[in-house]
């Protein structure tokens, strides 16, 4: 039964409470151990309880934050893409099952980078002041490495690639798209925000991660649909170029196929295996 008019507008919108909320609770599930350690460091009353709670988050994070996010975020291509009345509870469990092994090892490269980071912003904050500057390039690292998490995971649900591929390409495109990789941070921080500050934590209970992660693959798949119309483009005008020159010169045939430039980003999505596992 279909619903118009403000009642049919009233029905859509509880409906997306209803899809966001179950997906963050999901989230939050999968990732019990971390957000527990999370959440008794910041109740603690000496910061040194935090600080002794952060290994014990680094450790954790790659074997359930990162796979629980990366299900999330395989739940929100498929509403990004089209497919809103997807199976909430299917489609989280499958991304967690497929992406796991990705997810956890992409988990340990980014914490042991983010590890590196802390450890070389502290040591040269305690130097000279001609050293501190080094800190500040560090917190401009920290920056770009968070910026290439959240496309680490949009790219990990929606191309195959090796484990090294997506870590690379996660990092290029948010070099490559300085614009887009601000926005993508400064929408991204205002969320959580916003989650942190209003309602006494309600928000992030029900609606952080799976706000987060739909802004954030949304954004993702603009950028990455732009990058395939451009690549459809130059092959095309290298198609063109090549029944050209195999016009003008038959016997080249082979050399001028071996000119075909190849594309740093593979662009083969995982729409098929979906699609026959639906």
């Amino acid at each position: 039964m279909e619903f118009k008019g403000v009642m049919g507008g009233l029905y859509r919108i509880s409906e997306w409470i209803m899809r966001l909320s179950v997906i963050n609770l999901l989230w939050m599930l999968c990732s019990i151990p971390v957000f527990f350690f999370l959440f008794m460091g910041l109740v603690s009353q000496t910061p040194d309880a935090l600080k002794a709670t952060l290994p014990i988050l680094a450790i954790l994070a790659p074997f359930t934050l990162f796979p629980a996010t990366t299900a999330m975020f395989a739940v929100a291509r498929k509403w990004v893409t089209g497919e809103e009345d997807v199976p909430l509870l299917k489609t989280f469990f499958r991304g967690y099952k497929e992406n796991y092994l990705q997810s956890m090892l992409g988990g340990i490269f980014f914490v042991l980078i983010f590890v590196i980071i802390a450890v070389n912003y502290f040591f040269y904050l305690k130097q000279g002041s001609s050293l501190k500057v080094l800190a500040v390039l560090f917190i401009a690292f920290t920056v770009i490495m968070i910026i290439a998490l959240f496309n680490f995971f949009s790219i990990i649900v929606h191309l195959h690639m090796k484990i090294f591929q997506i870590v690379k390409n996660s990092i290029l495109i948010t070099i490559g798209n300085p614009i887009n990789s601000i926005v993508l941070l400064i929408c991204n921080g205002v969320i959580v925000y916003i989650c942190l500050t209003k309602f006494n934590f309600f928000l992030v209970v029900f609606f952080m991660g799976a706000i987060v992660a739909t802004f954030s693959f949304w954004q993702f798949n603009r950028s990455f649909t732009k990058l395939q119309t451009k690549q459809q483009e130059l092959e095309e005008k290298e198609q063109q170029r090549l029944a050209e020159a195999e016009a003008a010169e038959e016997g080249n045939d082979e050399a001028s196929e071996s000119e075909v430039n190849e594309s740093p980003i593979s662009l083969h999505k995982k729409d098929e295996n979906d699609k026959t596992k639906d």
